[in-house]
This record gives structure tokens, sequence and C-alpha cells, in this order.
């Protein structure tokens, strides 16, 4: 299946690239529970929101993939005490996070204009928001909007419309499939693929289908992309004279720290746990938030700062096509500092159940969960940074539980539908929308249906 799934496909074509959203402010103490009913009430389910709701009607935006309220309630925040250091108090902090095919600023416009009298009451509750000012609102967004230190896409370019468009193509064959399939299925794999296209225009023509081009790239994305894609390494390579001592002093020292670090992988409460999987596996895609404090000192920070650097850069240029590194489960995910880089956050939206989850980073990705996360307070202790760690999978999968927080709202624009259902739905139009195949890609491309 997995080579089937890598039917060609042109990774150059037109796209829009998406952009990120998070909205994050402190809450007023005062109207915590009012605010905590008002989210709740923006839901079909608990955790998972009505998109008709009459707060934020998710599934009136077209450009929105996904989106989330999440209260970040810090339960590991007294952690930070097993090295000596004086728990900080940190706010309550709402964040209203998205992934969207349009720019930032655009969609938050969007937002203001469609969605003003919901959003006002939502950040009414929030420190510093006057709810009286209608004109405020977009201002006050773009100020708490909080950029991400890293950001991975699951299919770069792959927009709303598309995946819907291509879902709702898949399901049309597999209707005439169904009604037809003795005498289409033992044609040769090429007559099968010029029935099925004829298909396709017979329903595009009757208007039963809709399939909309791809929209050109941006050429100002397209140079920015190129100049960061070849800078970093330029940079790089003429600072390594400065870099390559500094990072074997890092390494050094990060390595003697290591070997004293505390783990804090105690068992998670249980009632607390059973709260959080109220909201899980209630479709095909779960959200995740995990929050938790940097360890103390500059090295730590300087080992985060640099992983997430990197995480953000591969995700970019490397993993852009339905997978990061071998992880083909993940749809959209973000690392975030909070507080001038005392604490971290981190969001994601994947496939099928948390255990499933977390097996699938430790099996085929261990290192990079180790260099992502090990500079956390009460990460199971490394041994130079990628070795060890999470391969302790009890003491890893308790770490994660008790640092993970419910997210109050979830949307998804397309439920019931997981990444490897979007990706196999789009290499079946894409074959489809190919005039002709040789004889091995057509198999290839029948083998998808």
């Amino acid at each position: 299946m997995a080579e089937v799934l890598r039917f060609a496909q042109d990774d150059n074509r037109a796209m829009i690239p998406q952009s990120t959203f998070m909205i994050l402010a402190p809450v007023d103490s005062a109207r915590e529970n009012e605010l905590r009913e008002m989210l709740a009430s923006m839901n079909a389910e608990p955790g998972h929101a009505d998109p008709c709701n009459k707060y934020v009607p998710f599934g009136k935006f077209d450009d929105l993939h996904v989106a989330r309220f999440v209260l970040l309630d810090d339960q590991t925040v007294g952690d930070i005490a097993v090295y000596g250091v004086t728990p900080p108090q940190f706010p309550l902090y709402l964040a209203f996070v998205g992934d969207i095919d349009t720019s930032a600023g655009a969609f938050l416009e969007q937002l203001a204009n469609e969605c003003s009298a919901g959003l006002r009451s939502v950040f009414s509750c929030c420190v510093g928001f006057d709810a009286k000012d209608s004109s405020e609102l977009l201002r006050w967004m773009k100020r708490h909007n909080v950029a991400s230190a890293a950001n991975y896409v699951n299919w770069r370019g792959r927009t709303v419309r598309r995946a819907k468009e291509d879902a709702a193509l898949a399901d049309a064959i597999q209707t005439y499939l169904s009604a037809n399939g003795a005498t289409v299925c033992a044609q040769p794999a090429r007559e099968v693929h010029t029935s099925l296209r004829q298909f396709m225009r017979d329903e595009i023509d009757a208007g039963r289908l809709t399939l909309t081009p791809d929209p050109r790239t941006p050429i100002t994305w397209q140079i920015e992309n190129f100049l960061h894609l070849v800078g970093v390494p330029l940079v790089a390579l003429v600072a390594s004279p400065v870099l390559i001592p500094v990072g074997v002093i890092a390494a050094l020292r990060l390595r003697a720290l290591e070997k004293t670090d505390a783990e804090l992988c105690d068992a998670v409460d249980q009632s607390y746990s059973h709260g959080l999987a109220e909201i899980e596996d209630r479709d095909v895609t779960n959200q995740f938030t995990a929050m938790g404090s940097l360890k103390p000192g500059i090295w730590r920070r300087l080992m985060a700062m640099v992983a997430f650097f990197a995480i953000d850069y591969a995700a970019r240029h490397l993993y852009t096509r339905g997978g990061l590194a071998r992880v083909r489960t993940i749809h959209f995910a973000r690392w975030v500092f909070l507080d001038g880089g005392k604490r971290i956050v981190f969001m994601s939206n994947y496939d099928g159940s948390l255990e499933s989850y977390m097996d699938d980073f430790i099996n085929k990705v261990g290192f990079g969960l180790n260099v992502a996360f090990s500079a956390g307070v009460g990460y199971p202790r490394t041994n130079w940074f990628v070795l060890d760690g999470c391969n302790d999978e009890r003491k890893f999968k308790e770490y994660l539980r008790r640092h993970q927080v419910p997210t109050q709202v979830w949307y998804k624009a397309q439920p019931g539908l997981t990444a490897v259902d979007l990706e196999r739905n789009g290499r079946i139009r894409d074959g489809l929308e190919a005039t002709s195949l040789t004889d091995a890609r057509a198999r290839e491309w029948v083998a998808l249906l």
C-alpha cells in the first residue's frame, strides 16, 4: 500500500501554502467559569465543535482546516521545583488556534467581519479586551497573534476545497463501481482508467461534481521559500567556524546536565486521564495539546530553539507530502514558546488512538521525540539527547499524559477522513486528470480504488 500511495504526482504543481494563527491571551480569573460554559456551548459533543455554533460557526469558513479553543491550564507548573526553582505564577491562557489556506491577516479580518459578536463575547473574558469597542477586535487579535517556533503540515498546498472535492470524486467513483464493478473490473487497467475518466467528465457536465483547478502559487512565496531553503544552509556554512566549537561545548555541557536530570513520570491521576479520554476517539482523527516548563538554564533553551528551528526547516522543505519522517498520521502540528521561552505548548491533529500515536513516534522517530522534548522538565532521561528517553515506553507515556491538557473546542473540516484517505483521494483525482497512463502506472492507479 505504501508503494501505491506514492503513485506519481507532480510535487511542483500550483498550490496555496497553508498559514497559521494562534490568538493567545490571559483569562480574567473572575470570568473563567463563564468562559468555560461559553466554550462548552460551542460543541455538538464533548470537545467537538458544532460547525454552526452561534459564537464561531467554523463550517462557514472555506479556508479553515482545523481549529481549536483551548484553556492552557498547566498541571505540571510545580515540577520545576526539583531544580530548586520556585514555581512561577503563570496566568491561565485562552488560545484560539487554526490552520488555514490564506494569510493569517486576511483570515483574522474575515473572522472579525463575520463573527464579531461571538468573538467579542469570548474574548471579553480575557484580560485587556474591551468588548464595547467593536472596532478593536481585529487589532486586538493581531496584537495577540503568537508565532510558532515550528510548524508542520501533512500535505503542503492541499486546500480545504481541494480535499472536499477529492472526497466527493472518490465517493462518486465508489458508488459507480458498486453498480458497475463487474463490467469495469473485467477491463485492463488502462481501459478502467479511460472508463472512469469518461464517468468523471459526465458527472462534471451534469453538475454533480466540481473539480476546481489548483490556484497559482504566489510568486512572492516561491521566492521567499527558495531563499529560506538555500539561505539557511549557506548561513550555517559561513558561520561554521563559530557554530562547530559552540556546538561541541553545548553538547558536552548538555551531556553533563542530562546525567543528573530528574524524571517525573509517575502514573497519571486516573480521574484526570478519564476526563481527557472523554473528548478522544469520537472520530478517526483526534486533537492533542500538551504543555510544560523548560529545564532552567541557557543551554536547555538553546537546545530547544535549535531543535524547533531544525524541525520547522525540515517540515517546510523536506516533509511536505504526507509524512513527518515515517509518521503519516499527523494532519497539522505546532510547537510554541510561552512566557518568554520558559514554557512550551505542543498541539497536533492526528489519526487513530493516542496509544497508537505515541507508539508510532516511539517506534519510528524516537530520536526525534528525544531531541524535541527532552529539554522539558521531568522528561525520561536521555543519553546524548537522542538515545534512551522515550525508549522507556511506560515513562514516556505517563510523562506525556501528565502534560496533556483538555481541548475545550475542536473543529476539523473533513471529519471521517484520515491523512492517508486524503492522500489516496488526491491521487485518484490526479490519475483521472491525466489524459493517459502507461500500463504500469495504470495498474498502480487502479490499486487505489
